[in-house]
């Protein structure tokens, strides 16, 4: 009525690993544990994505940081503009053309047009 486990299986599966195990094979460390893939990927993912992205950030920050009148920049907006007065640590006034002055967040400017 019920179907019997598959001894013949069993035991051959048992032979191949008892003869893998006396010539060494099967004992690299990518088929003795599953976490060491895991970290190869963990650790190419830090060096790929994680790293340049805080680099990149990193150099935004100076870049606002170091902003002082005259500069020409770039809005979150699109909109480029002079950089007519430093405000205070947080905010600018732009020139945006003759005689049209905003103010804006430093957090806002997106990149410094050489």
């Amino acid at each position: 009525m019920f179907i019997t486990p598959a001894f013949a299986d069993t035991a051959a599966g048992a032979a191949v690993a008892a003869a893998s195990s006396q010539t060494g094979i099967g004992s690299s460390m990518f088929q003795s544990s599953p976490i060491a893939p895991l970290l190869i990927v963990i650790v190419l993912f830090y060096f790929m994505v994680i790293r340049p992205q805080n680099q990149r950030a990193q150099e935004h920050r100076t870049m606002i940081a170091n902003l002082q009148k005259g500069d020409k920049v770039v809005t979150g907006g699109g909109l480029i503009a002079t950089v007519k007065k430093v405000v205070s640590d947080e905010e600018l006034v732009l020139e945006l053309a003759d005689g049209v002055n905003v103010h804006a967040l430093r957090s806002t400017i997106l990149t410094k047009k050489e």
